[in-house]
């Protein structure tokens, strides 16, 4: 299998069979009746999933996988002293794909694997949780929604503040009109993220498969620049902040303002404090405008020392003609009313991480897609508006897109951002 797709592995006779066997299926389980689980990249958010898979009933994580094999070793041995069990282990996730006892795959890898992970999860039966951003560029993300449909798979993106109460009803304020008419969402990332310095290419380590790591992306040689954090800001691998931490405030802006891909982007920035390794800019402010609806999104990247914005630093501030309203983090919201600004409306609760898997097995045992906070479809839109924003950056002009068609109007330039040159076998196949 090392050496196939996974859409080759389907093609074989026993591969069809298979994946016949598995469409329309309910949740396969262990014999305690436990959905099973396998994390697929276990170095930073992967940690976050086992814990929360963790404290849920009906679910357990029965395998990780990393090509890291020292993260992997570290992340098993933890798994252990906490949970008095032992883990299986994998490092190439192609391996996890073909068991027939995994239920579920949540995916955290770099963001250059989202997609592809969960396409190749999706032919092989298996029901996805898959981290921001679903997508490392826009043809990605309309793949994923295709193979999500075309397997029958249940697909959670992990923009957890959706499965927040709090959050869902500050949405409703927007929709019954406690702002007024709502003609502006601006999305905030204010995050501490210093210099990386210089790293020099250099000999993989043993213990990392660096083939497995690299993946979609085109070969180039190891550095420490890329392992395991600092791959955010290389844009073979990463989408800067609006496509890391920004995500959650896209999907925000998108969901409050109940709108999808935009007509029109703008964006500018630029590295101001520091001369390091980073590609992606330190500094972004992006425009997207929607004439039919006569709405638009502003978007804010700030890497240092910096105000404040309605008392959120990381979060949305929504505008109507009767007031404003602001979301702090991931679990409240505040609003403020008339001219004066006097306190109207408010509520906070706790991290929506859990509920957010909760949310996603429920699916899982129901095969009610229709169920998800986060579905599939926001995997593409908010992944696919900092996608946007990125290349009218990277372009340094406006861009006019056509929603309908997912291109850019006459402009062939704009054209070629949308996707990318995959390495094989590591290919987002046009046909899912």
């Amino acid at each position: 299998m090392s050496e196939v797709t996974r859409r080759n592995f389907l093609q074989t006779s026993a591969g069809a069979v298979a994946a016949t066997s598995l469409l329309g299926s309910t949740a396969r389980a262990d014999v305690n009746g436990k959905i099973r689980v396998a994390v697929l990249g276990v170095n930073g958010r992967g940690r976050t999933h086992i814990k929360a898979i963790g404290n849920i009933e009906g679910a357990d994580v029965v395998l990780l996988c990393d090509p890291d094999e020292q993260v992997l070793a570290k992340r098993a041995a933890e798994f252990e002293k906490k949970y008095g069990r032992k883990v299986e282990t994998e490092t190439d996730m192609r391996k996890v794909f073909d068991r027939d006892d995994i239920d579920v795959v949540t995916v955290a890898t770099p963001n250059h694997w989202h997609s592809l992970a969960t396409i190749w999860a999706c032919q092989a039966g298996k029901d996805v949780y898959v981290e921001k951003p679903g997508s490392h560029n826009l043809f990605e993300g309309r793949k994923m929604i295709e193979a999500a449909k075309k397997y029958k798979r249940i697909v959670q993106h992990g923009v957890q503040l959706r499965s927040q109460p709090a959050i869902q009803e500050g949405v409703e304020h927007l929709r019954k009109g406690t702002i007024g008419d709502v003609y502006m969402a601006r999305g905030l990332v204010f995050r501490w993220r210093p210099s990386i310095g210089h790293k020099p290419d250099e000999k993989a380590p043993a213990y990392l498969d660096w083939n497995l790591w690299q993946g979609p992306a085109q070969e180039t040689n190891f550095s420490r620049r890329l392992v395991h954090y600092n791959w955010h800001w290389t844009w073979d691998y990463g989408n800067g902040d609006v496509g890391n931490q920004g995500v959650h405030e896209t999907d925000m802006c998108l969901w409050g303002l109940d709108v999808k891909l935009p007509s029109q982007i703008t964006a500018m920035g630029g590295k101001f404090l520091w001369d390091d390794d980073k590609e992606t800019p330190e500094v972004l402010s992006t425009n997207y405008f929607y004439p039919e609806e006569n709405k638009m999104i502003q978007f804010e990247v700030r890497p240092w020392m910096t105000n404040s914005e309605g008392g959120a630093s990381v979060g949305n501030i929504f505008y109507g003609s009767e007031g404003y309203m602001v979301v702090k983090g991931y679990n409240s919201y505040e609003i403020f009313l008339g001219r004066k600004g006097e306190p109207g409306p408010k509520n906070s609760g706790d991290d929506p991480v859990e509920a957010h898997f909760t949310n996603f097995l429920n699916a899982v045992r129901s095969r009610k897609a229709e169920t998800l906070n986060g579905p599939v479809e926001t995997a593409h839109t908010s992944s696919g508006i900092a996608h946007l924003g990125n290349i009218a950056f990277r372009l340094g002009r406006q861009l006019n897109f056509d929603p309908k068609t997912e291109q850019f109007v006459n402009d062939p330039e704009a054209d070629k951002y949308l996707t990318r040159q995959y390495r094989k076998p590591f290919v987002v196949p046009n046909e899912v």
